[in-house]
């Protein structure tokens, strides 16, 4: 794996790899519509059902999407392996995007459930502070010039900020919440939701990491211009 972290290594191999990879996207996110237009309302949430398979796959790949930040700033940190910084940093916008997609869908759900768009439980709160944390890595990146001294401020808040992804997970476990518990393990979802849940959650997987890899290849592409520029300078 190591050996992928050659940035001339990586453009190789993503360059095979990207035409599969939007083409499972297509599939899987095609299959996943398809099927959630066609599932019965729910006995209770009628057909606001269908916002499960926006809002569930969006908070998946959310935390998803942070775990790979904290996993490339550890690398970064630990191995100076030359590509993490450059995964860690553009995975940021993307898992912002997800995040703010997860509260919007999740608030729209909440209004004809819980009769508004927003209360100060537990996993909103937690999920709410994700978005921070996105936003701050983000913001700190920009705030220093010099991209060593930024990349190494920037892991160490995305390590510190981890401990937010067990609060996010176990927070309908720890506290009294609204926001309804693990329903998928348990087996409370019933199949005929499973299946589109399952597409859209594999789907919004795919489409993350064909985004990801296409901003990691473009980063590269910018660092080599920008050293070719002051080279020649």
């Amino acid at each position: 794996m190591f050996r992928y972290a050659n940035p001339a290594q990586f453009m190789r191999l993503s360059s095979l790899v990207l035409p599969w990879l939007a083409a499972a996207c297509v599939v899987s996110l095609g299959l996943g519509l398809y099927w959630s237009f066609h599932v019965p309302p729910d006995y209770q949430q009628g057909s606001t059902v269908t916002l499960m398979f926006i809002h569930v796959p969006a908070d998946f790949v959310a935390m998803g999407a942070y775990g790979a930040i904290v996993v490339a700033s550890f690398f970064s940190l630990v191995w100076r392996h030359p590509l993490a910084d450059v995964a860690a940093r553009t995975a940021a916008p993307l898992g912002a995007l997800f995040t703010a997609l997860g509260l919007i869908t999740g608030s729209l759900w909440g209004k004809p459930m819980w009769g508004t768009y927003w209360v100060w439980d537990p996993r909103l709160t937690s999920f709410l502070l994700l978005l921070f944390l996105y936003l701050g890595y983000s913001a700190l990146w920009n705030a220093i010039d010099d991209e060593i001294h930024a990349a190494r401020a920037a892991a160490i808040l995305a390590l510190v900020g981890a401990v937010n992804l067990p609060i996010i997970h176990f927070s309908v476990v720890w506290w009294n919440t609204l926001h309804q518990g693990e329903s998928i393990i348990t087996g409370q979802v019933a199949t005929v939701y499973l299946w589109p849940l399952f597409a859209m959650m594999i789907g919004y997987g795919l489409l993350f990491a064909l985004l990801w890899t296409i901003r990691i290849r473009t980063e590269i592409v910018n660092r080599r211009a920008r050293s070719l520029m002051q080279a020649g300078a």
